[in-house]
């Protein structure tokens, strides 16, 4: 029954998708970009079930998550033209409004259903509420694990691409300066995540994208990161010094240690 349905859900998806694409190839790359993010997040959020003991039911959830976890970014760029919420809207809050409005899960159990809503809404925080346990903080952290996995993936693209060639939407229009900033280097080192709010140049944003391996939450999350070279890809082109290197290797150092963990089978 929970296949069925998520099958008539990425159908649903499918469809809704393609009413944002135009005759303007600029809007219709950055459209692009969220639609095959989307489809690798799903990608990514089955391989981290594959490693606990989730039945059926638990995995075909986690899979609607990572579905509708960027649904309000297709109409945030329709409305504003921007990926960036701090200055047109809060794209997870959005996608849950939508999901309401549009009555897509009404076949969903409304215990899930009201789980759905809430790892949507919180998979973009820059801290989970304390008052979150249980089955609701675990497919909470899976969504946040699914779509780091993927973001890293595009800005290594991004980063690589001739420019011409980018999705205008994915960068926040950080200054290419060639220093990084002390408070950058200081969240790092005691391995935390950054907050956007003390960023000053494009550097800083690519040591706040390392930094997120501070905020993954299961084993097989930090081997995935490993086995597809994020950290290499992420730090490429930052500026060649001690400070960064210093950052740089403590991120290596978290991620080895926390890869090198068993594989999880507890499963609330």
């Amino acid at each position: 029954m929970e296949r069925n349905l998520l099958e008539h859900q990425k159908e649903w998806f499918a469809a809704y998708c393609r009413g944002f694409y135009t005759d303007s190839m600029s809007d219709n790359r950055n459209i692009a970009l969220k639609e095959r993010h989307t489809c690798l997040v799903r990608e990514n959020m089955n391989h981290l079930t594959g490693h606990l003991a989730m039945n059926d039911g638990d995995r075909a959830t986690a899979e609607t998550i990572a579905l509708f976890h960027d649904l309000g970014r297709f109409e945030q760029y329709r409305r504003y033209s921007t990926f960036r919420d701090d200055i047109s809207i809060n794209h997870a809050t959005l996608g849950v409004k939508i999901l309401k409005d549009e009555h897509v899960l009404k076949w969903v159990p409304e215990e899930k259903e009201r789980t759905i809503y809430l790892a949507v809404s919180l998979h973009n925080v820059f801290r989970l509420p304390d008052s979150l346990s249980g089955r609701d903080l675990s497919f909470t952290h899976l969504i946040r694990d699914a779509d780091k996995l993927d973001i890293w993936r595009i800005f290594v693209e991004y980063y690589a691409m001739p420019e011409k060639e980018r999705a205008s939407a994915v960068g926040l229009g950080f200054p290419d300066l060639p220093d990084c900033s002390q408070d950058v280097l200081n969240s790092i080192a005691r391995r935390e995540m950054v907050n956007l709010s003390i960023l000053k140049n494009l550097n800083d944003f690519k040591l706040l994208q390392l930094s997120w391996v501070f905020d993954l939450n299961f084993s097989a999350s930090f081997r995935l990161m490993l086995q597809r070279g994020y950290i290499d890809g992420l730090s490429a082109s930052l500026p060649k010094n001690r400070a960064v290197e210093n950052a740089v290797r403590s991120v290596r150092e978290f991620v080895d240690i926390n890869a090198a963990k068993g594989e999880e089978h507890a499963w609330i």
